[in-house]
């Protein structure tokens, strides 16, 4: 087991990457669905009494999705792969500004294979020590990596001039173009939009 906590700052606040949050999972749900392939959902409802971090966070929205990844991977891995390996299960408890998501293959891994990823987005600029509340063993294993919207490498074939925060300005909240080393600490979200 590993644990590796990303920080990523971004110049919005919690309920500003809310609404984003959900705007995002909408159309990748939407792009990769369809033909009995992409994003399988069996279970979307709500929860409650279902605490997910000590005795905070007991009641938002489950979802339980089959990711079906035949048609994502080429012909000759489709034709190698034993039955039941190219579908990902996801159980994801969104308790936001708190998310687990728990990410198994039962159809072929069984109980030997599962990612837990536990979101927490919180009003600082990377700051938090020990927002997950981690304890000895799993707080001594853990890395962090702090992610830099702005200034860490991007592949050119992943670079969209459209889409770069160093070139960005938002029209509605002013903010941008995110420039220079530690950005945030010119940019800062303190309180939530009106």
């Amino acid at each position: 087991m590993f644990v590796k906590e990303f920080r990523v700052i971004l110049p919005l606040t919690v309920e500003e990457y809310q609404v984003a949050q959900l705007y995002s999972v909408a159309e990748a749900s939407k792009n990769e669905t369809g033909g009995g392939e992409g994003i399988e959902v069996l279970k979307n409802e709500p929860f409650e009494n279902h605490p997910l971090l000590g005795d905070e966070y007991s009641k938002g929205q489950y979802t339980y999705k089959i990711y079906h990844l035949k048609s994502k991977v080429p012909a000759f891995i489709r034709l190698l792969a034993p039955e039941g390996s190219l579908e990902m299960h996801e159980e994801a408890w969104n308790a936001y500004p708190y998310c687990r998501t728990i990410i198994s293959n039962p159809g072929y891994m069984k109980e030997n294979f599962y990612i837990t990823i536990e979101s927490l987005h919180v009003l600082d600029n990377g700051e938090s020590e020990n927002a997950h509340r981690l304890t000895g063993e799993k707080l001594n294993m853990r890395e962090v990596v702090t992610i830099d919207i702005a200034n860490d490498t991007v592949k050119p074939a992943d670079y969209k001039a459209d889409e770069d925060p160093t070139k960005f300005k938002s029209e509605k909240t002013g903010r941008g173009p995110l420039q220079g080393p530690q950005w945030w600490k010119k940019v800062r979200c303190l309180s939530s939009p009106k």
